[in-house]
């Protein structure tokens, strides 16, 4: 026979015989397999240890109306804000409302304590950028502001002229 606690699909071998459900045949094997394997031995004797703890263990007679207090106290829902006061509850009602008070304000000045007022960032100002021009663009650009300059120059005498 293999080892049943070497091969884990066998391990239930064990539990079986150590509940008495294991048929004849197989309880035979594994005896013989008993004795030979102090690993397997252990198991058993370990096993049986447990189950007789089990039945001997007496539990205390349940209350006739177990059931309903069971139930409201499923149904009653508890909100997480409850769950979280709860084990501050005894402090609370006790000193009260000055010790919350100043547990508020311990916290609000380690906030500002540990986060400095900072100074507000200025803007860099844009300011104009020059290029490099040809000369060449240059004139050619004042020429063409020159000639601009006579054109709206004649544009308000005519329009003038025409007013009267």
């Amino acid at each position: 026979m293999n080892c049943p606690i070497e091969r884990r699909e066998n391990a239930e071998l064990l539990l079986d015989y150590c509940a008495g459900t294991l048929n004849p045949a197989a309880t035979e094997v594994l005896e013989d397999h008993l004795e030979i394997c102090p690993a397997c031995r252990e198991f058993v004797n370990q096993q049986q240890a447990v189950w007789n703890a089990l039945n001997a263990w007496d539990a205390k007679p349940v209350s006739p109306d177990f059931d309903r207090k069971l139930y409201q106290r499923i149904e009653k829902e508890v909100t997480w804000w409850e769950m979280f006061l709860r084990p501050f509850r005894p402090i609370l009602f006790r000193q009260g409302l000055p010790v919350t008070a100043a547990l508020a304000v311990i916290v609000v000045a380690g906030v500002l304590l540990e986060r400095p007022v900072e100074a507000p960032v200025t803007v860099p100002v844009e300011s104009a950028q020059v290029e490099a021009v040809a000369p060449e663009q240059a004139e050619s650009a004042l020429q063409e502001m020159q000639l601009m300059r006579e054109l709206n120059s004649l544009v308000l005498a005519d329009s003038e002229k025409s007013k009267f």
